[in-house]
């Protein structure tokens, strides 16, 4: 069931079209006044206890777990995805011939850290073109194979919103043998999502894009199987008895139970933790198949719109329903962002497409601003006969 507009639970001034949640969600009011709560806390320290620094991760990892069909003992609380990334690049096995399955043009913090793994061990990395017809799913699938080590993709493409089916890669993955890794920033908070149909062996998301949640703030879920790893620092408060202020000179190699050895250092944020709670209780409040049935319409209505345009989209069938790369079929975008950031529009330019994220506080008048304002630049722009600064996709 779609929601009713949520603008008001926000600071979005009425003359603002905000369809940029891909690029950061902004943070409503409620979760604005957990985290100044949270953070007015520390002006006076000797209130907080020590079953304080415990008792807020805690309802975190439960309410992540929630959200994704998890368990909570398989939470690691991060700073971002490239410090999960980085979790399962230190305890993934992996050798010489074996390849690490990345998508073209995927997002830098799901890359890099495969490349040094790659140089590391030997391992070379297949990474999967941009596939013509839009079917992502089919192209990876095919890429897996017995030399295959680990596959690493997100949810949906984050320049475009092009749609991955995770349950099939993860079905495929399993065949050979090989590990899934899923960055879920792009997806996660509005694009329905579970595990247990999944099935990676890591997920991690950032809290502040479809989340609505603050910067610096990653949550990793880890199946059983490698909930035993190496973590990449090592930290008081990820050992065992740490809740023990008393005893914490009695040193011990003995890690938490479940995915909490991976926490970062200083994980009791007082500032951000609640926050994030209060980002995650909101969305759960609202629901991911609500939020997911009300951002829909409106992504349909700028496709059709966008088509119209003669515009380039994605096809209906491998979109994911959230998120909208538009390309500009060769037009130089560089006046576009001027108009649209004058008119108070704002959208995410990537080359000669722009990327459109809407959420919940938006509404049909914000769509409909959008498409005015590209039926006027598709008018006045001409086409100048090849992408300014990527390729042709299809």
């Amino acid at each position: 069931m779609a929601l009713p507009c949520k603008r008001d639970e926000f600071d979005i001034p009425s003359d603002v079209t905000y369809l940029n949640c891909a690029y950061m969600g902004p943070l409503s009011q409620r979760v604005v006044r957990a985290g100044q709560e949270g953070l007015a806390r520390k002006m006076q320290p000797w209130k907080i206890t020590p079953e304080d620094f415990f008792t807020s991760i805690e309802r975190l990892r439960e309410l992540f777990a929630q959200l994704i069909g998890g368990d909570a003992d398989g939470v690691a609380l991060l700073p971002s995805v490239s410090y999960g990334t980085a979790i399962a690049a230190s305890n993934l096995p992996l050798s010489r011939g074996q390849e690490i399955v990345v998508l073209a043009e995927q997002f830098p913090s799901n890359i890099y850290v495969w490349q040094n793994l790659a140089a590391q061990t030997g391992a070379s990395l297949h990474t999967v073109p941009f596939p013509n017809d839009g079917d992502w799913t089919s192209k990876i699938v095919e890429a897996i194979h017995g030399a295959t080590g680990v596959v690493t993709v997100p949810n949906c493409h984050w320049t475009d919103g092009s749609a991955i089916d995770l349950v099939m890669v993860g079905a495929r993955a399993r065949e050979v043998g090989a590990a899934l890794v899923v960055d879920g920033s792009q997806s996660i908070g509005a694009l329905p999502f579970d595990v247990t149909r999944a099935q990676p062996d890591f997920v991690v998301t950032g809290t502040y894009k479809w989340l609505l949640g603050p910067y610096s703030q990653a949550m990793m879920w880890v199946s059983p199987r490698f909930r035993s790893g190496r973590p990449i620092e090592h930290s008081w408060i990820t050992r065992a008895n740490s809740r023990d202020f008393s005893s914490l000179v009695n040193y011990t190699d003995e890690l938490n139970p479940g995915a909490r050895r991976y926490d970062v250092g200083e994980v009791s944020n007082f500032g951000l933790v609640p926050a994030s709670l209060a980002a995650l209780e909101q969305t759960l409040d609202w629901g991911v198949e609500s939020i997911y049935s009300t951002i829909h319409p409106w992504i349909d209505a700028l496709a059709s719109g966008a088509e119209r345009l003669d515009l380039g989209v994605p096809d209906a069938e491998h979109r994911s329903g959230h998120l909208l790369g538009l390309r500009l079929m060769g037009r130089d975008p560089r006046p576009l962002v001027g108009k649209l950031t004058e008119a108070k529009v704002f959208v995410s330019v990537r080359g000669d497409s722009i990327r459109v994220a809407p959420h919940v506080y938006n509404d049909a008048s914000d769509v409909d601003r959008l498409l005015e304002l590209l039926e006027e630049f598709v008018r006045s722009a001409p086409v100048s006969g090849g992408p300014i600064s990527i390729k042709e996709r299809s």
